[in-house]
């Protein structure tokens, strides 16, 4: 799915060779400083390298479309955002900010978020959810977009352990059924061994540790 030859950024990242297949859920694991982040921004174009080339199903992120590229490729960032005003607002406002042409009718709202584990009327004001509740709210966004690859940041930083759990596992749960897959951030070796088929380890910006799972290995992108 993804391909790294040569890739440096600055001195935060330096890989000489990875490659991250379709269907697996990897986990980069690294203290703060490591480059994680900044890997993730690579591989949706948000950053681009100062040498080497990043490769998405086999085309050259240079030559990709942005736009074309962050419809397939999603990030769910530590902390996400929501648009003002209602839940159905949310929904129609990742819509229209993705160019999608047309806008589904309410009952795919209310069965992502029966899906998510959101369990609001679409007229309830974001901002009044909780910290949990607004993962949730991005995730549902997020799949209504349908994109191949979830780039997730840290997406339990911000909670409580028995909170981190099931948010996660709402989310790998979630996204496997769409068949997608995902690429996740973390610093904690715990989350990685729980939840992942493949750990990459960085150490200040280099890859010092590569586990993959017996299941993940042999993938055909």
């Amino acid at each position: 799915m993804f391909v790294l030859d040569d890739v440096t950024y600055g001195d935060i990242l330096t890989i000489p060779h990875m490659e991250i297949h379709a269907g697996c859920l990897t986990c980069i694991i690294g203290a703060s400083g490591s480059g994680k982040t900044t890997l993730l921004g690579l591989l949706n174009n948000m950053k681009s390298p100062d040498t080497g080339r990043i490769l998405f199903q086999g085309e050259n992120l240079e030559t990709f479309p942005p736009e074309q590229l962050r419809r397939r490729v999603m990030m769910l960032p530590q902390t996400p955002a929501v648009f003002p005003n209602t839940i159905e607002d949310n929904f129609t406002s990742a819509l229209y900010y993705t160019e999608h042409d047309s806008i589904p009718n309410r009952s795919v709202f209310q069965d992502l978020l029966r899906e998510t584990g959101l369990n609001h009327p679409l007229d309830t004001p974001a901002h009044q959810l909780s910290g949990g509740e607004k993962q949730r709210l991005a995730l549902a966004r997020i799949l209504l977009l349908k994109p191949e690859v979830l780039l997730l940041d840290e997406p339990s930083s911000a909670l409580d352990r028995r909170t981190e759990h099931e948010i996660i596992e709402m989310i790998i749960q979630t996204v496997r059924r769409h068949s997608g897959t995902i690429i996740m951030v973390t610093h904690s070796e715990e989350v990685a061994h729980t939840y992942g088929d493949r750990r990459i380890i960085l150490e200040k910006g280099v890859i010092v540790g590569n586990e993959e799972e017996e299941a993940c290995r042999g993938k055909h992108d």
